[in-house]
């Protein structure tokens, strides 16, 4: 589908932003914008409602640097820096994505059982307030290899069966990033979030977990934390609730953290791919929680 919004001169064309869906509920491609170039408010919602609708888009072709991604993702909201950077010399809000930088922040946690293709996650869940959107842009990619997954957590909690749905009615899960947190020089205690969690735009319930955080659901005992937590995962698993992303340089994906959890997909060997991410933060007046 295509969308005409206006551009900055009154009696300027419109611009029109192509929105291509590339599955039924999960997943946009979106062309005719410069991302580089600042954005009228009407394309700013534009595009604000379509990652909303979509929970993850994505723009191909564009010229973006690291002050020009800044600046796109700041239109949509204060910016959030990651403790993970603030022991770098320019503390920045750009938080590297890297097998390298990945590998280190793995080595120094005490804990690690994540089995391989189970790391599906949503980004700052850790937080007792997510950030609410992602900005990630392309840097270094391999020849080929490197795809991002998408999930679109209501569609993962509305395939559930039904009795599943109700054992996890009112059940919390933690999101548990402290040995990593604690070795960047970052303390903040554990948080636990509703299993099906409400999204506070839309109202949908979302199946949110991350199983790069030790998740645990509370108040149920420990074998049946784990077979709920393999449902969830089963979930995640399947490819019709999913949307995969091969990146090209120039590419930029933008999802709603909220909606949407995600999967990078490690088959590129030891290239030092490289990409860098923006997050934005949510609910202002509790930025800082």
């Amino acid at each position: 589908m295509s969308t005409a919004v206006q551009t900055v001169q009154p009696n300027a064309p419109a611009v029109v932003l192509d929105i291509r869906p590339l599955q039924p509920t999960i997943g946009a491609e979106i062309s005719g914008i410069d991302l580089s170039q600042p954005l009228t408010p009407e394309v700013r919602d534009a595009i604000r409602e379509a990652v909303v609708r979509h929970k993850v888009i994505f723009f191909r072709d564009q010229r973006l640097d690291d002050a020009g991604q800044e600046a796109f993702a700041r239109q949509f909201g204060p910016l959030y820096t990651h403790p993970a950077n603030r022991h770098v010399g320019s503390v920045t809000p750009l938080h590297e994505i890297s097998a390298e930088l990945q590998a280190k922040i793995e080595a120094k946690r005490e804990y690690n059982e994540v089995k391989a293709g189970d790391a599906y996650h949503t980004d700052t869940s850790w937080r007792l307030v997510p950030t609410w959107g992602a900005v990630l842009r392309a840097v270094d990619l391999p020849d080929v290899g490197g795809d991002t997954i998408w999930v679109d957590g209501h569609l993962a909690y509305e395939g559930l069966p039904e009795d599943i749905k109700q054992r996890l009615e009112g059940l919390h899960v933690t999101h548990d990033f402290r040995d990593a947190l604690v070795a960047n020089g970052h303390d903040y205690p554990i948080v636990a979030h509703p299993v099906a969690r409400a999204h506070h735009e839309t109202g949908k319930k979302i199946l949110w977990v991350n199983f790069t955080q030790k998740p645990q659901i509370l108040g149920v005992e420990l074998a049946e934390s784990r077979a709920l937590l393999d449902e969830v995962l089963r979930q995640y698993k399947r490819p019709e609730f999913q949307v995969r992303f091969s990146w090209r340089p120039g590419s930029v994906a933008f999802w709603d953290n909220r909606g949407a959890v995600h999967y990078a997909v490690r088959n590129y060997g030891d290239y030092p791919r490289l990409l860098r991410r923006v997050l934005i933060a949510d609910e202002t007046l509790h930025a800082d929680l």
